[in-house]
């Protein structure tokens, strides 16, 4: 067996655990990244990257025995032919639903850097403030200065594309210039502006797709096949920018195929050693051992291995002192909102296909407004021409036919909420002591379900989106208000939550274990509340500051 010993460890490679392994290895340190999946090279794994719809047997959609093997993914868009091979093998990693919850997951390297959909927001105060204010669950032990020079760190490296507008409650960052809006949005966007007074903005995404070389990076294409992997690294993923940084400096070992079962602690010291694998090939069980672990393997898994390490000690696992381990489980709600067609516009088109969107940042609670629930929502959406896909109800046979589909259709316009889900104990996983694996390991059982507060805003999500949109000229505008259920957001956080007090949470203002200083989390589970925003680019934040501290520790001897 090759090198046992290491400066840190590094548990999962997705967005977070790629950017742990980037900062640790560029401060001198010797890593060993582990990822419990099979390796995916960049570029010459994207095996699908550059094929046209044709060239899938079944033109990229789902087939009967896909939906029979996928019963979770089958739920949603992720379920199709294209790259069905990023996502899980649900027969051999299944988990407990005590309530349903939409667990989408992506276990090889990169993890689900390579599957995001790249939109990437700051947190302000009036997220990090939330909890505090609303006498919500605990409030966060810090505020957006603190945070703030680590979005500028992240934000110049990874290449986020965005305008700067100016907006208290979406903190403008260092941005590429922004993609363009279509002239449809634009149009909306103006219009909206007037009618509101400008209370509501609908601004350009701000995306992780570069729009000018960046980092020996090239820009966007413009192809819309990001979720195939880019052979242009032109979107922000391990394998195209925080892999190639850590393995540039020689400090970085990877080895997939390595499933961490457990955190290795020493009770004396109150210090983790290391950790134990299971080699997903073998089967067999390694030992490796470290000054610092980072724990990185997605949410819910971070808290499967904390729960099942130090078990001697703490009968819930490391970390579970405060009763808190496992519980608090958000995620963002959505799948409501609406859409119509626009009139006119006839003889304008889109270039390329833009891999992003508009933008509806929140305005529910903030500025003098006050619902009957707390927090708020963003859209996302767009506008755009229909295809050929479209139906044209007059013709549906013959030359005519045919014809007509190779001119594009009506301008639509769309949006759909994203809102914010409450920390609540209830909302919780637990280890499933029934169920059990390929490789015999307990499965998580999830009970998690929207609340009275997220039923109540999901109306306004619905109804405000059928007003912008009719106040800006749509025309027979359609709401929608469909399946809302938790872990459709794919924006799983919570469950080893950051806090003040090692009494009410897990980690500290430093993402450290409080049972086990030279552990960190920073990945979604340390998340104390969940805004309305997409999570990743925060995650980056926290783990790159976290890296920072680990390594000033380590050199005080203080770890």
């Amino acid at each position: 067996m090759a090198q046992q010993h290491y400066d840190a460890i590094v548990v999962g490679s997705g967005i977070s655990g790629g950017w742990a392994a980037k900062e640790l290895t560029e401060k001198g340190l010797k890593v060993l990244l582990l990822e419990r999946g099979r390796n995916i090279e960049h570029i010459k794994d994207y095996v699908n990257a550059n094929k046209a719809p044709w060239e899938f047997a079944h033109r990229g959609e789902r087939t009967q025995q896909m939906i029979k093997d996928y019963p979770v993914l089958k739920r949603d868009y992720p379920l199709n032919e294209t790259n069905l091979d990023y996502w899980v093998n649900e027969k051999e990693s299944p988990y407990t639903e005590i309530k349903r919850f939409d667990w989408f997951r992506g276990y090889h390297m990169g993890g689900r850097s390579l599957m995001w959909g790249r939109q990437s927001y700051r947190w302000s105060d009036f997220d990090f403030e939330a909890n505090a204010k609303d006498g919500i669950a605990v409030d966060w032990p810090v505020r957006y200065k603190e945070i703030e020079p680590w979005y500028d760190y992240v934000e110049k490296f990874a290449g986020i594309s965005g305008n700067r507008d100016g907006l208290p409650q979406l903190p403008d960052g260092q941005f590429l210039p922004p993609m363009e809006m279509t002239i449809v949005e634009k149009d909306v966007a103006a219009r909206l502006k007037a009618y509101y007074k400008g209370q509501r903005s609908m601004i350009m995404g701000r995306t992780a797709n570069l729009t000018a070389p960046h980092e020996g990076r090239t820009n966007c294409q413009y192809r819309n096949k990001c979720w195939l992997g880019c052979p242009f690294g032109a979107y922000f993923s391990t394998q195209s920018a925080t892999l190639p940084a850590a393995m540039k400096t020689g400090n970085l070992t990877v080895r997939p195929w390595s499933i961490v079962t457990r955190v290795l602690y020493d009770k004396d010291k109150k210090r983790a050693t290391g950790v134990e694998v299971l080699d997903a090939e073998t089967n067999k069980t390694y030992e490796f051992t470290s000054k610092i672990v980072f724990l990185n393997a997605s949410t819910l898994n971070s808290t499967w291995i904390l729960m099942n390490s130090a078990t001697d000690i703490w009968p819930g696992g490391l970390g579970s002192s405060s009763n808190e381990l496992g519980h608090n489980l958000m995620d963002h709600h959505l799948g409501v909102g609406a859409s119509g067609y626009v009139e006119g516009y006839e003889d304008k088109y889109t270039y390329g296909r833009r891999a992003n969107g508009v933008y509806i940042p929140r305005y529910r609670n903030l500025f003098g407004d006050k619902r009957d629930y707390l927090r708020g929502f963003g859209y996302q959406g767009g506008g755009s021409r229909e295809g050929w896909k479209r139906a044209v109800p007059e013709l549906m046979l013959g030359a005519a036919f045919k014809e007509a589909l190779t001119e594009p259709g009506s301008w639509t316009m769309g949006m759909g909420g994203f809102g914010e889900i409450l920390p609540d104990h209830s909302n919780m996983v637990s280890l499933d002591k029934n169920t059990k694996d390929k490789w015999g390991l307990n499965v998580l059982a999830i009970d998690c379900e929207l609340k009275s507060n997220e039923l109540a805003m999901r109306k306004d999500m619905k109804q405000d989106a059928i007003e912008m949109l009719e106040a800006a000229g749509v025309k027979n505008v359609q709401g929608w208000d469909g399946d809302g259920t938790p872990g459709r957001g794919i924006h799983e956080m919570g469950t080893a939550r950051m806090g003040a007090d090692p009494k009410t949470s897990v980690v500290n203002k430093n993402n450290q274990v409080w049972d086990a200083p030279n552990v960190f989390v920073t990945d979604g589970a340390f998340m104390t509340s969940a805004a309305c925003v997409n999570p990743s680019l925060s995650y980056m934040a926290f783990t790159a500051r976290a890296a920072d501290f680990a390594v000033n520790e380590l050199k005080k001897q203080n770890l």
